[in-house]
């Protein structure tokens, strides 16, 4: 369903804004302007720091950049126009897999370890808990919703769940105005080493592999540009290639410290992005964040686009009257640009896989 001719051809667009936001996992994002992949095929990209996801949307909408290192429930979100402006979006490819967390605040996991179980020591406060992700249908909130449930935890009627950019959430859980949040790294190392919570469980502990962000623009930009938007995509493989070769990982830390980027010292951001720790609770560090994998991290399954709609009906955020679940399957087929992106990988050398992908229910 998606637009995309066979071979890249003449590009008709060379300079591309692209948004991101200061997480590790916007690694392939730098790799891809230091190094400047694009100019092998065509692109100067120009890389723009946004101080939230909020924020990526609504320039995104406004034709102030052009795609954007996003939170995969993002995008649907916006398809769906659920809590803001509706748009028709793209997902171009999938950036990564895994590498987020959920840390709670030092007394919090005190308590978790006092009563052994998440539901008693969430009793412990006396009051309402307080729980931070950073998009209402990203897949922070996601990851977040099905973690507490799973512990026998409402996550719309047991907590508050509240909105927060990912380089605020540790001072808000130091101030004692947050008991815990979900987001992407370095953030939850940044809080265990200000001693202000702990990392109580990665992502890929509840669904390995899950994707997380991916490489999103409005479904226009593909009409318009369609050869640069494969142009685009192949710079990215190549980005990503080069990211999840592990001695580029420590290269990559020392990048991302900048001020530019994510403005955290290199040895925040290294340990985990590498893969040798998972915080102080963790004596083996779990699945690290991977971004490449053979190609098989980037391929955007029409099967997955179609979890997140389960979840947004699971959680009340999408009604039947609205959408009809019938009609998930063709949703997932207009955002996800698996025609574009077989095409782009083809011409990369890069193998895609079969469309069938599991979801965390079947994981």
């Amino acid at each position: 369903m998606d637009i995309a001719t066979p071979s890249d051809g003449a590009l008709e667009k060379t300079h591309l804004r692209i948004g991101f936001v200061a997480l590790s996992d916007a690694a392939p994002l730098v790799a891809a302007k230091v190094l400047e992949f694009g100019h092998r095929h065509g692109l100067t990209l120009e890389l723009c720091r946004q101080p939230s996801w909020a924020a990526v949307r609504d320039k995104l909408l406004a034709g102030e950049i052009d795609c954007a290192h996003a939170l995969y429930g993002l995008v649907y979100g916006i398809e769906l126009g659920i809590g803001g402006p509706r748009d028709e979006m793209a997902i171009l490819m999938v950036l990564n897999r895994n590498g987020q967390a959920i840390t709670v605040s030092t007394p919090l996991a005190r308590a978790l370890d006092r009563e052994g179980n998440l539901k008693a020591a969430l009793a412990t406060l006396g009051r309402t808990p307080v729980f931070a992700q950073t998009f209402p249908t990203g897949t922070h909130a996601l990851w977040l919703y099905y973690w507490l449930a799973t512990h026998g935890v409402h996550p719309r009627d047991d907590i508050e769940s509240v909105v927060i950019p990912p380089p605020r959430m540790v001072d808000a859980l130091e101030r004692g105005t947050l008991d815990g949040f979900c987001a992407g790294e370095p953030w939850h190392a940044v809080a265990e080493a200000r001693g202000a919570g702990e990392t109580v469980v990665t992502t890929s502990e509840i669904w390995p592999n899950h994707p997380e962000k991916v490489l999103a623009c409005r479904r226009e930009f593909v009409k318009r540009y369609p050869a640069t938007a494969r142009a685009l995509v192949r710079t990215m493989l190549e980005a990503c290639r080069w990211v999840d070769a592990p001695e580029h990982r420590e290269e990559i830390s020392a990048w991302l410290a900048k001020p530019d980027a994510l403005d955290v010292p290199r040895e925040l951001i290294a340990p985990r992005l590498t893969g040798r720790e998972g915080g102080k609770r963790y004596s083996r560090a779990p699945l690290p964040v991977a971004f490449f994998d053979g190609g098989s991290v980037n391929y955007p399954h029409v099967a997955e686009g179609r979890w997140f709609l389960a979840q947004y009906r699971r959680w009340g955020l999408l009604r039947e009257s609205n959408v009809s679940a019938s009609d998930d399957e063709a949703i997932a087929a207009r955002v996800n640009q698996t025609r574009l992106y077989r095409e782009a990988a083809a011409l990369s050398g890069v193998p895609s896989p079969a469309e069938a992908q599991p979801g965390i229910d079947d994981a």
